[in-house]
């Protein structure tokens, strides 16, 4: 066991901060910090991260993937600003699910442009009455005449406002039944437009976070996605991989604050030396520090258990909710040291503490996470009253 990173890990992490602290964080101070960023923001930087080989990163090489580990792709990741790293993850976790569940067809014609960053990719999965269980969705795929249109309402995606495209799921009722089964439609907006619209949220307010309404709106039959698998098998499968992801910009963020408060401690005087002298400064220090080490380490083991075969739902969610909660109190703490000052725009903590909230719910709420490890250790399905796969 080395925890020592390799050279090209090292190589990965530089670049990710360099990108962030040259281009990305100096776009989002010249944008309005209550509104989202440009469509050609997201556009340019994707084209970035294809160049880079991470928007295609969990495909392989002969479909234009990089062929990194996740490992790597999440030492990279942790570097990228959060609204950046979301759309990313959205963008490149809805090209994987495509390439692993569509047809030779689909992924020769649709998955070029998205690897690229030439298009915008996201996923719908989430509606107004089904978060944490996707089989419970209610949008319908169906026949109207000798077409198929898509009745729905998608809300919580990442990138749906900027979008070219998106991965819907929904029921089949093809056969005019009610639908039992799940399947995914890729819905191309210059070829079907659909309405989406902004959501206004606590954090990642620069972000691109919004809903889908689809009201019969007309569906390809070739962008239909016959998987033989479960049509939620995928986009479960990829939690393990997204979770671990989605904390490291907990960590990022939780990085950011202690180095604020570090510098902070260490030139702010009260009583006549730097607060950083105080017993209980250093300890809240100490306290942060410790809460971004662990959060790091154990989201880079989920992330190399996936590398190794050995990744688990579990320990996806164990990571997940541990690292969001340590780094959402380390980043209280740090505001704390701050004193009043850390409650004022300038010193941009409040902003850092908003956004960790954010990652609370996202990709699984603290409460169903904590249910998907605790059927990993016991073996039985709490939810469902049930042993597993039951």
């Amino acid at each position: 066991m080395d925890f020592t990173l390799t050279h090209e890990q090292e190589s990965m992490r530089d670049s990710g901060r360099r990108l962030a602290e040259r281009e990305i964080y100096p776009r989002m101070d010249s944008h309005p910090k209550h509104l989202p960023l440009p469509k050609e923001v997201l556009g340019d930087l994707l084209h970035k991260l294809a160049h880079l080989g991470l928007t295609g990163a969990r495909l392989p090489a002969e479909a234009g993937g990089s062929g990194i580990g996740m490992l790597d792709y999440g030492i990279f990741f942790e570097q990228l600003p959060p609204i950046v790293a979301l759309a990313s993850m959205a963008h490149e976790g809805s090209t994987a699910r495509l390439f692993a569940d569509g047809n030779e067809e689909q992924r020769a014609r649709l998955v070029p442009d998205f690897v690229s960053g030439k298009q915008i990719f996201c996923t719908g999965s989430t509606e107004p009455d089904t978060g944490s269980d996707p089989r419970g969705v209610r949008t319908r795929l169906r026949k109207q005449g000798d077409k198929l249109v898509l009745e729905g309402r998608k809300m919580w995606i990442s990138n749906v406002t900027v979008c070219d495209a998106i991965l819907v799921t929904c029921l089949d009722c093809r056969d005019g039944g009610s639908g039992k089964r799940v399947v995914k439609v890729v819905v191309e907006r210059d070829r079907t437009p659909f309405h989406s619209a902004p959501i206004d949220t606590l954090g990642y307010r620069q972000g691109w976070f919004g809903e889908a309404v689809f009201d019969e709106v007309e569906v390809f039959a070739e962008n239909v996605v016959e998987s033989e698998r479960e049509g939620t098998a995928i986009l479960k499968a990829s939690w393990s991989v997204n979770r671990p992801l989605f904390s490291l910009s907990a960590v990022h963020l939780a990085q950011r604050a202690y180095d604020l408060a570090v510098e902070y401690a260490g030139h702010r005087r009260q009583f006549g030396q730097p607060i950083a002298a105080r017993q209980l400064v250093q300890k809240e220090l100490s306290d942060i520090a410790t809460a971004i080490a662990t959060s790091r380490l154990i989201c880079y083991q989920a992330l190399s258990a996936v590398d190794a075969g050995t990744g688990t739902e579990g320990m996806a969610a164990m990571a997940k909710r541990y690292t969001q909660n340590a780094c959402r109190d380390a980043i209280w703490k740090a505001m704390n040291l701050f004193g009043a000052m850390g409650l004022s725009a300038d010193a941009k903590l409040e902003g850092m503490y908003r956004d960790v909230n954010m990652i609370a719910v996202g990709d699984g709420t603290n409460e169903i996470l904590a249910l998907i490890h605790g059927r990993e250790i016991t073996g039985i399905e709490a939810l469902r009253g049930a042993p597993k796969g039951v």
